[in-house]
C-alpha cells in the first residue's frame, strides 16, 4: 500500500523490505552500551553497517531500556550530533535520530538526520511542531510508562487492539498538526511495556498495523527471546532473525536491528524465493 517515505528532499523506496542499523552512542544500551560512546568507533560502526546494506542508520543518545535513567538535551546532542554530521557527507544512507526530545530532534535534523523515531510518539510538549517544522520523517511508536517503569506489571485489556488504537490516534495528532501522512511510519514497540505474551500477540497480529502506515520492526536482541528460549543477548541472533523474518512476511517495511549483515543476507534469501527470475 505505502510505496515510499517521504523525507525532507527525497523520498525512500519501500518496494522492497529496508534494514536500519542500530547505532547507540550511549554508556548504558543494554546489547551495546559503551562500544560506540568515542566518534571514530560510532562512524566506523556506522561506515560497516553501511557497507553491509543498511539503508537507514538510527543514532541514539540515551538508553530506553527498562530501568534506563534520563539524560539531558544537552548532554544528548553532544553525543549524536557529531555523528550525524560526519555521516551525512558520507554516504545517501538515511539518518535517523533517536529521541523523545524535541531540543535534540531539532539539532539532529539540523545536523543532517532525515528521520525522527520517537518511543514516546510525538506527545512530549512541542515534539509535534518540531517535527512538522523539521520536513523529516516519524516512526511513532507504542510505549506503556516511561523506559524507568515500563516493564513493571504491563496489563492490557487488549493489546493488539490497544496499540492499534494508539497508533492510529498518534497518525490523527501528527496530520491534525500538519505533518503529512506519507511522513509516518508506526512501530508497536516491541518490550516498551510490554510482557513475553503481549509482545508475541503483537507479532502475531502484526498485519493488523500495516494500514496504519508502514510498520517498522524492533525485536534485535530483546529480553522476549531471553525469557522464552533462555538465551544471553549476545546468544538471540537467530531468534531475532526469525521475529524479523516473521513480521516481513506480515509486511513489515523495515527492519531495526544490530546485526545488520545478517538480516540482509536473511531478506536476500527471502526475496530471492519470492522472485526467482529476478
Amino acid at each position: 500500500m505505502y510505496s515510499e517515505l517521504s523525507l525532507p528532499t527525497r523520498a525512500l523506496s519501500l518496494e522492497r523490505p529496508l534494514v536500519m542499523g542500530i547505532l547507540n552512542v550511549t554508556p548504558d544500551s543494554f546489547s551495546d552500551g559503551g562500544r560506540y560512546v568515542d566518534l571514530d568507533a560510532a562512524l566506523a560502526q556506522a561506515r560497516g553497517m553501511i557497507a553491509d546494506g543498511a539503508s537507514i542508520i538510527d543514532v541514539g543518545g540515551e538508553s530506553t531500556r527498562p530501568g534506563a535513567q534520563p539524560v539531558d538535551a544537552v548532554e544528548e546532542i553532544r553525543r549524536v550530533v557529531p555523528v550525524i554530521t560526519a555521516l551525512r557527507h558520507e554516504s545517501r544512507c538515511v539518518l535517523s535520530i533517536d529521541t523523545l526530545k524535541p531540543a535534540v530532534m531539532r539539532a539532529a535534523c539540523e545536523a543532517g538526520a532525515e528521520l525522527i523515531n520517537d518511543v514516546n510518539a510525538l506527545r512530549s510538549p512541542g515534539a509535534l511542531d518540531v517535527a512538522r517544522d523539521s520536513g523529516a520523517a516519524v516512526c511513532l511508536m507504542h510505549m506503556l510508562g516511561e523506559p524507568r517503569t515500563m516493564q513493571v506489571e504491563p496489563r492490557y485489556d487488549d493489546v493488539v487492539i490497544e496499540v492499534r488504537t494508539f497508533l492510529e490516534r498518534r497518525i490523527h495528532a501528527c496530520v491534525k498538526a500538519g505533518i503529512a501522512p506519507a511522513r509516518l511510519l508506526v512501530d508497536p514497540g516491541f518490550g516498551f511495556g510490554k510482557t513475553l505474551g503481549h509482545n508475541l500477540a503483537l507479532l502475531a497480529e502484526l498485519h493488523r498495523f500495516t494500514a496504519l502506515a508502514p510498520v517498522l520492526i524492533g525485536v534485535s536482541r530483546k529480553s522476549m527471546f531471553g525469557r522464552l528460549l533462555g538465551r544471553s543477548v549476545d546468544e538471540r541472533q537467530a531468534a531475532s532473525l526469525a521475529a524479523a523474518l516473521h513480521a516481513v512476511g506480515q509486511g513489515a517495511a523495515i527492519v531495526r536491528t544490530h546485526d545488520v549483515r545478517e538480516t540482509m543476507d536473511a531478506l536476500t534469501v527471502i526475496n530471492a524465493i519470492a522472485n526467482p527470475n529476478t
